[in-house]
């Protein structure tokens, strides 16, 4: 039988309908909680609102930093994953839409948002040319119109490769090598903005760059039990091998190494230079019981993967390397919950229900609106030269 663009389409019985059918369902409940308990306490809805959404903003630019990155090495294992990763992507116009609340509550989260602040605290004001309101919202909505035209650049070719593949697959390696510069130069001016200056006295010159390592690898830890499904189920079983699943299991654990290495770079030159004003930050996260939530990092988010994904017959099993993606992608929400929750508390370990209820409220509507992106389109891009059964 001939493989042809309608055969490869999403079927109706195919168990991605199932996962955005629960999607919507617990994004749902989790919103309805989420405003319940959040009558209780105003401020810690934003608070935790502000992680949830940082959390799904990464994985959204994960997905288009993966998109670009193939594009411009090739191989097989980005054919395979192209349709989700463009389907994450395109969720970028909605992250911008789900920034509002936290524009409109910017006074309850950042210090140098506060005048009362910054008028008591000489540091704040010679901040303050950078960190003001207007410009800090002009800089968000730059960073998304930027991300959302590389985007939907990226899929408008994408789609016409289907059709013609020349000229569509240069033009998206050209747009990927300027996007890729574009995307590292705004990911770490965004997470500065976004997640460091809840803590504007302290800084790091590779915080962005973490952020980018662990956004990555989220949007691997998304996209990989897709592709597992692809490789097990129709239309795409088959097409699919197990030399791209090894592939991805390959770079999930290149992800987790490199994941680690830049956090442990930055910890160790903070802490041997031992400067009270950047240890704090750890101090803070090391203390109260959040040293434990670090271990628990140590332990689930590097020694563990690491440990598995050594073994070659796990990454060529996609259920297997599906189930470790799934766990490392609930690992990277504590990782940003660690990041971030500290500066809001930062004497102890406190873990609110509606840091739940946000996580599922933005993150069953992400997955709701992601299924539905890979809707209508073949699931392969079926004249990409680097998919070996139809080149």
């Amino acid at each position: 039988m001939a493989i042809t663009s309608s055969s490869l389409l999403l079927p109706a019985g195919h168990p991605l309908h199932r996962v955005q059918r629960i999607a919507i369902g617990v994004g749902g409940l989790g919103i309805l909680a989420s405003v319940i308990l959040g009558f209780a306490d105003s401020a810690q809805l934003l608070r935790s609102y502000l992680v949830a959404w940082l959390f799904w903003t990464g994985a959204t630019l994960g997905c288009l930093a993966l998109l670009m990155i193939n594009h411009v090495t090739g191989g097989a294992w980005g054919v395979v994953i192209r349709r989700a990763l463009e389907a994450g992507a395109r969720n970028l116009p909605v992250m911008g839409l789900l920034f509002v609340p936290i524009a409109l509550g910017l006074g309850g989260l950042y210090e140098w948002a506060q005048p009362e602040h910054v008028q008591h605290d000489e540091l704040l004001q010679h901040k303050a040319t950078y960190l003001n309101v207007p410009f800090f919202l002009g800089r968000t909505v730059f960073y998304f119109v930027v991300w959302t035209l590389v985007a939907w650049g990226l899929v408008r070719w994408s789609t016409r490769q289907d059709e013609r593949p020349d000229p569509a697959t240069d033009r998206m390696e050209l747009i990927s090598r300027g996007g890729l510069v574009l995307l590292g130069l705004t990911m770490t001016f965004a997470f500065i903005d976004w997640a460091m200056s809840l803590e504007p006295h302290w800084f790091s010159t590779i915080y962005g760059v973490i952020w980018m390592g662990g956004s990555a690898l989220t949007a691997f830890a998304v996209v990989i039990p897709v592709a597992a499904l692809f490789a097990l189920r129709e239309p795409t079983r088959g097409l699919v091998k197990r030399e791209q699943v090894h592939d991805l299991g390959k770079l999930l654990l290149a992800f987790v190494i490199l994941w680690t290495y830049f956090n442990l770079s930055q910890f160790l030159i903070i802490w041997a230079a031992n400067l009270p004003e950047e240890t704090g930050w750890y101090l803070k996260r090391l203390r109260g019981g959040w040293q434990y939530l670090a271990l628990v990092l140590v332990v689930f988010h590097f020694a563990l993967p690491f440990l598995v994904l050594l073994s070659r017959p796990l990454k060529r099993d996609p259920r297997r390397l599906a189930i470790i993606a799934l766990v490392l992608l609930a690992v990277r929400f504590l990782d940003v919950f660690w990041l971030v929750t500290p500066a809001f508390s930062p004497g102890r370990l406190t873990v609110h229900p509606l840091d739940l209820t946000t996580l599922l409220a933005v993150g069953g509507s992400w997955v709701w609106l992601f299924v539905r992106n890979l809707e209508g389109r073949p699931l392969l891009p079926l004249r990409d030269p680097s998919l070996p059964v139809l080149s």
